[in-house]
């Protein structure tokens, strides 16, 4: 039977390094943000690439769910999912037997990596209030409170990090996890080339970098909406 693991994040989180670390698992295969085109094309959102991306990708709710609950013959399928992107009528809740997990970054981080690619977010974008859900409704569900992963501890000490969250997952740890081959892969969305360029660089996660500079005055109240869930969310990280 294979484990799906639905690995809920926010935009620039760290989360398509994580996708390449489980991807380097033999026993593995990875999806990257399947319910993306269905996000742009019921939200309307004006993101770069959109019509290319909506072309590419199955963008039905319903669709999408029964693929990513059919049929798999590797023993785990990681999905990594964008929180901001389920503004249809497919939740979490619509994915019966996964395991869930989250990983979370500083809204600060999160925003200045935004601005890098010269685009403004708003508190939506980011996702992390509709991850505080998500983690309340699995954590009522499951009794007790889902993996959480934060990506500051991950590029602190990668192999305590992805062990700690391996556990949790109740799955080996697997030292491929750690390094992989630089390049695109045949699973990363069609929005690479735009949004990948430093991961596509990559062989293993990169070493912490230094404390963000100053927001611009603007991003302010973003970064006020934001703090509150994702300091929640923090006080559970593994």
């Amino acid at each position: 039977m294979t484990m799906r693991i639905a690995m809920w994040s926010g935009p620039r989180n760290l989360s398509t390094a994580m996708m390449r670390s489980f991807g380097a698992r033999a026993d593995t295969i990875v999806s990257d943000e399947p319910f993306y085109g269905a996000y742009l094309e019921h939200s309307g959102a004006d993101q770069p690439m959109r019509e290319a991306v909506i072309a590419s990708m199955d963008c039905d709710w319903a669709s999408v769910a029964r693929t990513l609950s059919g049929a798999c013959a590797a023993p785990i399928w990681y999905q990594k999912h964008m929180a901001h992107h389920m503004v249809g009528p497919v939740t979490h809740d619509d994915l019966p037997g996964f395991t869930h997990a989250f990983l979370i970054r500083h809204p600060a981080r999160v925003i200045a990596s935004y601005a890098e690619k010269r685009v403004a977010v708003t508190a939506d974008d980011l996702g992390i209030a509709r991850q505080r859900l998500f983690f309340e409704r699995e954590a009522d569900r499951l009794g007790h409170p889902p993996p959480v992963i934060d990506s500051a501890d991950v590029l602190a000490h990668p192999p305590r990090a992805l062990r700690a969250l391996c556990d949790a997952l109740g799955i080996a740890f697997d030292p491929a996890m750690l390094h992989w081959p630089p390049g695109p892969r045949a699973t990363d969305g069609i929005w690479a080339r735009h949004w990948y360029d430093s991961v596509l660089a990559s062989t293993g996660f990169e070493a912490p970098r230094d404390a963000v500079a100053a927001l611009p005055d603007a991003a302010l109240p973003v970064l006020e909406a934001c703090l509150p869930d994702y300091h929640w969310l923090a006080g559970f990280r593994l």
